[in-house]
């Protein structure tokens, strides 16, 4: 039997999986931090292929659900991300100027 800690344990919601299978990339293309190239590095698989793996693993409303998410989000591609982050330090720069 497992002794028990004084320290409360954390319970997180949709806790990371432990290991780089398909459990791992769907946790990760739900994950708005977790960018294309990230799980790309850590699996191997590309962008097509996450989409792919999301279209024949999700449901069908579920899949749609995620691609409009991802679509809109700037954060799954580290391009999109950075031009974003510049677009905005650019809009704050002509504000506190004004």
């Amino acid at each position: 039997m497992k002794k028990r800690s004084l320290i409360p344990e954390t319970r997180i919601k949709n806790p990371e999986p432990k290991k780089y299978n398909l459990d791992w990339i769907i946790w990760a293309a739900w994950a708005d931090r977790i960018t294309f190239e990230e799980i790309k590095d850590k699996t191997g698989k590309n962008e097509s292929e996450v989409i792919k793996l999301m279209r024949k693993n999700l449901k069908p409303s579920s899949f749609r659900l995620w691609r409009k998410r991802v679509h809109n989000t700037s954060i799954k591609h580290r391009k999109k991300f950075k031009l974003a982050r510049k677009d905005l330090r650019k809009k704050i720069r002509i504000t506190d100027i004004s």
